[in-house]
């Protein structure tokens, strides 16, 4: 079994309550309040700057240039694909770059990061892929589910932000970080890839702490 899918198997009774979250769900169904979904991301763009800096991270502790090379191929993705939308939903929904500036992340916000941030400089390759692997893949994975609900792709507001993580061009930067988790990791020794998978449940629990607090409006 690839490593992978151990993570993944791991995780999967956490990421299974995503899909139904009242701010995954209402995205799906039109139904979230636009003030959740501006707060969101304002705070989502916040934790973006921080996540491309463990690609950065990457990039630097990579031992070869393939591996460099990947990892700055993810870090633009991140910068030019990911954070796209989000520029795009600040024009949409009147937020400036001063605001931006200006605010905070919140407290979990703030814990997930550094937990990130944490595991990335004190651990090698097999970490920083791990450690960045719950994000980026839970999204494709609610981006397909919440596409199957009915006209969800073609809302006004919302339509935007499942198609992009359904596309073509996020998928195939998810599928790299999956491949580089499992060059890194699949031959690791049984009590390494038990740390890994730790790694993997603990960041895919922040990722529903994270769309508590957004729901909440958290700081």
């Amino acid at each position: 079994m690839l490593f992978s899918n151990q993570l993944l198997n791991s995780a999967t009774n956490i990421w299974d309550t995503y899909y139904s979250h009242p701010f995954v769900n209402g995205i799906g169904t039109g139904e979230l309040e636009e003030d959740k979904f501006r707060f969101y991301i304002v705070q989502d763009y916040l934790y973006l700057l921080d996540y491309a800096k463990i690609f950065a991270l990457g990039v630097i502790k990579s031992e070869d240039e393939a591996s460099m090379q990947k990892f700055s191929k993810l870090l633009d993705g991140i910068l030019n694909s990911e954070m796209g939308i989000h520029k795009h939903y600040m024009k949409v929904l009147n937020i400036t770059k001063d605001e931006i500036v200006n605010s905070k992340p919140s407290l979990i916000n703030l814990s997930y990061t550094h937990y990130m941030m944490s595991v990335s400089h004190n651990g090698g390759m097999p970490e920083i892929t791990v450690a960045l692997l719950a994000c980026m893949w839970s999204y494709h994975l609610i981006g397909l589910e919440l596409s199957k609900i009915e006209n969800s792709t073609i809302h006004p507001l919302y339509g935007d932000w499942i198609k992009t993580y359904i596309s073509e061009d996020y998928q195939k930067i998810n599928q790299w970080l999956i491949d580089l988790t499992n060059n890194f990791c699949q031959n690791l020794s049984s009590s390494h890839k038990e740390k890994l998978i730790e790694i993997f449940i603990n960041t895919s629990k922040y990722e529903y702490l994270f769309w508590d607090m957004v729901y909440g409006k958290e700081v």
